[in-house]
């Protein structure tokens, strides 16, 4: 297996949390994070963990700890994706309106120049900026994947 710090090619890992992501570590770079697999153990009442309070600093009660969770980026973009004559649908949509490419970017508070790049179909908008577009032009920009692949 390899670490995904170093690289090193290990017999096997462990996942360790760094700076909030959870890596496949082997055992020198593990050192670095904490052991997300096994649980860490609370300390009892009676033990201490030899630390002393940050002077300033805010306590927490046990329960109130952020906690970070996984998260696929994947599940979370959209179902959808754009039709393959979007920059068309937004060109006929603002003309249909009587706007200029500058009236379209004051109400969407983006530049000409970007409103012109995206009806040239040279820039891909972003996925807030494809939904404002559909809301203030009225015009659907996104197809089904399954069914753009039909033929």
């Amino acid at each position: 297996m390899l670490c995904e710090m170093c690289g090193k090619n290990v017999p096997s890992t462990a996942r360790a949390r760094i700076e909030g992501s959870v890596l496949s570590l082997c055992p020198d770079c593990v050192r670095f994070g904490q052991l997300v697999d096994p649980p860490p153990v609370a300390p009892s009442a009676g033990e201490t963990s030899g630390r002393r309070p940050v002077v300033g600093s805010s306590t927490r009660p046990a329960g109130a700890a952020r906690r970070l969770e996984e998260r696929d980026l994947y599940t979370e973009i959209g179902e959808m994706e754009l039709a393959p004559d979007w920059f068309k649908r937004v060109r006929v949509a603002r003309e249909a309106h009587a706007w200029t490419p500058e009236d379209l970017g004051k109400k969407l508070n983006e530049k000409k120049s970007v409103v012109l790049k995206i009806e040239a179909g040279s820039f891909r908008p972003p996925d807030a900026l494809v939904r404002k577009i559909e809301q203030l032009l009225k015009v659907r920009l996104r197809a089904d994947p399954a069914a753009a692949q039909e033929p």
